[in-house]
């Protein structure tokens, strides 16, 4: 029994030295102290923090003003994949948009700067008429080889006459008159009766009028550009422009063709090359609205010459036609002066080009002629028919595609051009 108790003994003698030694290796290194550290507790997962208590205000100072809460923050959006989403950037002030012109209101291009090209000298007249001058020079060297004149020396004529579209009432003028004073002896031999023949268009052509262009100083001129289609009468007003601005006028453009698309683009690109501003109207818009303005705005801007260019039509239009008129009488009203009516005719129309001339004389009182594409022609006797036949003097013809290739007409340069 003793035995037994004393086994006992010394088990539980072993057991609590095992303990104590198990327990001497698991304390931590570096502790002073014997005392056991209880062991570490699981991490628990994490938790929403609780909200914040609101905070009291601070005792108000004597005399402040109270403090405004601040509003509660917004939480932050999320997207689907739980990133934050950015906040849209505030929207930033617009300024307001000017105020749209009144529609059919015209608009005015201020001058663009000048561009510095040096006018050139005026082409030579009888190098550009070459092929009036083949046509014609060919029957006059005929005629002169002839001994005498006779009826084949008249035929002859007449037909030179003809082919160079003088007209068949002004050649049968011409021919009557020289046949004349052939019988009454005042004119012997072929030489004699071309001599005269050349006298009589240079005398007929100087005696139509004055070819320098109206201009009253210290007035606001208007020159009104009036023709068909085709014609030329833009690209005539930029060159006009061009050359009237290098001559230290003031001018000013007025697009009053409406109709015609790009025709105020068109006469935009002149004005940059003259450097001149230019009034513009809408498309379809009222052509005498546009006149009118570039009228009042000549006066305000001490611009003394107006170049008015209308839209194209048939003369045998009577609506368009009393439109031009109407164009007319609103451009010739005070502070405006409408010094030139300029009709534009394409010299290889010919006769064509007659009929137009009569008609817009009858509507518009045409005090002059700009004949166009004059070297591109056989034609240029209608120079002749429109001085006989309507009186109108021929002021500026039209010699090449270049910005100065339009020049006055010269009678006596023009007359030696057809018979040299």
């Amino acid at each position: 029994m003793l035995a037994i108790w004393i086994a006992i003994a010394v088990v539980g003698v072993v057991l609590l030295l095992s303990g104590t030694l198990f327990l001497v290796r698991r304390r931590p290194s570096g502790s002073s102290t014997s005392t056991l550290a209880p062991p570490e507790a699981p991490e628990a997962p994490p938790e929403a923090a609780p909200p914040k208590a609101p905070s009291k205000a601070p005792p108000k100072a004597p005399g402040r003003p109270p403090s405004r809460a601040r509003p509660p923050t917004r939480p932050t959006p999320t997207g689907p994949a739980g990133a934050p989403v950015e906040a849209p950037a505030p929207e930033q002030p617009v300024a307001p948009a000017p105020a749209a012109p009144a529609p059919g209101a015209p608009e005015v291009a201020e001058a663009p700067e000048p561009v510095q090209e040096a006018v050139a000298a005026p082409p030579d007249l009888r190098e550009r008429m070459g092929k009036t001058r083949g046509s014609f020079s060919g029957y006059l060297r005929a005629l002169r080889a002839r001994g005498s004149v006779d009826e084949t020396t008249w035929d002859d004529l007449e037909e030179a006459l003809l082919r160079a579209d003088v007209g068949v009432k002004t050649t049968t003028a011409l021919i009557e008159d020289l046949r004349s004073r052939v019988r009454s002896g005042e004119l012997k031999g072929p030489d004699a009766v071309l001599d005269a023949l050349k006298d009589d268009l240079r005398e007929s052509l100087e005696s139509a009028g004055s070819v320098e262009l109206g201009f009253e100083e210290g007035a606001t001129n208007v020159w009104l550009f009036v023709g068909v289609n085709g014609v030329g009468k833009t690209t005539t007003i930029g060159k006009v422009a061009r050359r009237q601005a290098a001559e230290g006028r003031s001018v000013i453009l007025a697009a009053g063709d409406t109709f015609r698309a790009a025709a105020s683009e068109q006469l935009e690109l002149w004005a940059e090359r003259a450097g001149v501003p230019v009034v513009r109207g809408t498309e379809g818009g009222d052509p005498s609205a546009v006149v009118f303005d570039a009228v009042q705005r000549a006066q305000a801007r001490n611009h003394d010459l107006v170049l008015a260019d209308t839209a194209g039509r048939l003369h045998t239009k009577v609506n368009l036609v009393e439109e031009l008129k109407k164009i007319r009488r609103v451009a010739d009203r005070p502070p405006g002066h409408v010094a030139e009516v300029l009709l534009v005719l394409d010299a290889t129309t010919g006769q064509n080009g007659l009929t137009q001339a009569r008609q817009f004389t009858d509507a518009v009182a045409v005090s002059g002629v700009v004949l166009t594409k004059l070297d591109g022609t056989a034609k240029g006797g209608i120079v002749v028919a429109i001085d006989r036949e309507l009186g109108i003097p021929v002021k500026l013809v039209g010699l090449g595609e270049g910005p100065d290739d339009l020049v006055p007409f010269d009678a006596r340069r023009f007359v030696d051009a057809l018979f040299d």
